[in-house]
């Protein structure tokens, strides 16, 4: 789905029409900003907190875009600290075993601010493709229609894909 943000809204990243479908159709939704070039798909970042369990079908879903053009997976937690509780280590582990058989890596940013780690990450990382779950409403509306950021560069130049459970 395109998008070309809200109108008069330069500090939304998509419209209300490409917010609803986001919310209501449940199914995976690539969102594709005005701006973004198609360079083909090599790094995709999937930011997670660690705290749920994926089911099968979201990650299987992830891999398949992975495979189109063997693409690395770049597994990030963003938080305020290191250290995970046992159901989050849990949870990453079978992320690890998921993926096991294909170019993944995890990474650990220490920042409070969501958005600006996910940006700094997506930068530094030249990020082709972020990959969410739409598990947290209250995450998609803080980064896709409200950002707390001036200028977060991914919502103007790099696709999305929007996985439902």
């Amino acid at each position: 789905m395109g998008t070309k943000g809200a109108s008069g809204l330069k500090e939304a990243t998509i419209g209300s029409r490409t917010g609803e479908v986001i919310t209501r159709v449940k199914c995976p939704v690539l969102v594709v900003p005005e701006h973004a070039e198609y360079k083909g798909v090599k790094q995709i970042v999937f930011p997670t907190d660690f705290n749920c369990f994926y089911k099968s079908r979201i990650l299987s879903t992830l891999s398949g875009i992975m495979a189109l053009d063997q693409a690395k997976v770049n597994i990030l937690h963003i938080g305020p600290e290191a250290v995970l509780s046992d159901q989050q280590h849990e949870n990453k582990v079978v992320l690890e075993d998921f993926f096991e058989n294909g170019p993944h890596e995890f990474h650990f940013l220490f920042e409070r601010n969501i958005e600006a780690g996910l940006n700094a990450f997506s930068e530094d990382h030249q990020v082709d493709l972020i990959a969410m779950v739409a598990r947290n409403v209250n995450f998609f509306q803080r980064l896709l229609f409200k950002p707390t950021v001036a200028k977060i560069s991914f919502h103007t130049r790099i696709p999305f894909l929007v996985l439902h459970e």
